[in-house]
């Protein structure tokens, strides 16, 4: 029998943040996302992606990405097809998520259930994000967040010590995770060893730039290292530094739900821990990593809470936990 025609439509959207978001690369203002929507038999499956730049992405080649692929969308294209048709990269993943939402939806399932996973979905401890700033402004911002479970810090090179140190005095109890987007190199990240334990930090995030990680290899860090920039997808896992010892997984970088949950299971096969992480984006894009989430150690989804208004329906926060979406906002309720 045939497949009922699919129709596709890709749009931009440009998403105001709530107050501007500083790493080490620059400052954004506003989060751009592609949003994608396939129509097939009465159900309408929705993804979303964030180019990024730092990957050689833009809002303009995604759109044409997904452009190039239309027709095979449209003419029924799988998951799994879709994996040799498309790049590994933000345009990928909305349409592979938009498939996941479809199939949810013809099929009147959730994702997750679909998945193996209960129903609600528990409350997810995620880590929130002081963003770079001056120490001072890290130290009030990190006061507003003392209560919480898990705080990610934004640093560079500047002056990290004193930009942990801030964060650390005002908020003594939660679990720190440090990201320095790239922005170390061995001098810093051997120079800060005893800093960080003492300043109790659970997790480095990608210190030294992905094409300069040689250095990780055979490296015995007091704190665990974990690959964000330096790991996309299942490829990227043969020649990862021995230092990593856990792996970021990202949507966009993964290019989807379908290719991001290969990769968790041969990270798990070789050892790695797992982070779940996101780019600033909608909760559109938060609610596939969900499925990820809930079996990663560390979990990063708090893009959303960026926004100025996220989408209607979306993730939510309380005390530091992140609550799923409505049911049926992304994937069928049962």
């Amino acid at each position: 029998m045939a497949t009922p025609p699919r129709t596709l439509s890709a749009r931009h959207e440009s998403l105001p943040l709530a107050r501007p978001f500083r790493i080490s690369r620059g400052v954004k203002t506003a989060a751009d996302v592609v949003t994608i929507a396939i129509a097939q038999d009465g159900a309408v499956g929705r993804g979303e992606g964030v180019p990024y730049p730092r990957y050689g992405e833009s809002v303009a080649s995604a759109l044409a990405a997904i452009e190039k692929q239309q027709t095979a969308i449209e003419a029924g294209v799988g998951r799994e097809e879709l994996l040799s048709l498309m790049p590994a990269g933000a345009a990928r993943n909305a349409v592979d998520c938009a498939l996941w939402d479809l199939e949810a939806q013809l099929a009147r399932t959730s994702v997750f259930a679909t998945l193996g996973l209960n129903e609600p979905l528990a409350p997810i401890p995620t880590a929130l994000t002081i963003s770079l700033d001056t120490p001072a402004a890290m130290h009030a911002a990190a006061r507003e967040l003392a209560q919480t479970a898990l705080i990610k810090v934004k640093v560079d090179a500047s002056d990290p010590a004193a930009q942990l140190r801030a964060v650390r005095e005002a908020a003594p109890h939660p679990r720190l995770i440090v990201d320095p987007n790239e922005s170390w190199s061995m001098k810093e990240l051997e120079g800060l060893q005893d800093l960080m334990a003492d300043l109790r930090v659970d997790l480095l995030e990608q210190p030294l730039p992905a094409q300069e990680d040689r250095g990780l290899e055979g490296f015995l860090s007091r704190i665990p290292i974990a690959a964000d920039e330096s790991i996309h997808t299942v490829a990227d896992l043969e020649g990862l530094p021995s230092g990593y010892t856990v792996a970021n997984v990202k949507l966009d970088k993964a290019g989807g739900l379908t290719a991001a949950l290969d990769l968790t299971r041969h990270a798990r096969e070789r050892g790695l821990g797992l982070m779940t992480g996101c780019m600033i984006s909608s909760s559109l894009s938060i609610a596939p990593a969900l499925a990820l989430a809930a079996d990663s150690g560390f979990v990063d989804l708090d893009g959303p809470l960026w926004l100025a208004e996220d989408r209607r329906g979306g993730v939510s926060l309380a005390d530091g936990l992140l609550r799923a979406p409505d049911a049926g906002f992304w994937g069928a309720a049962e």
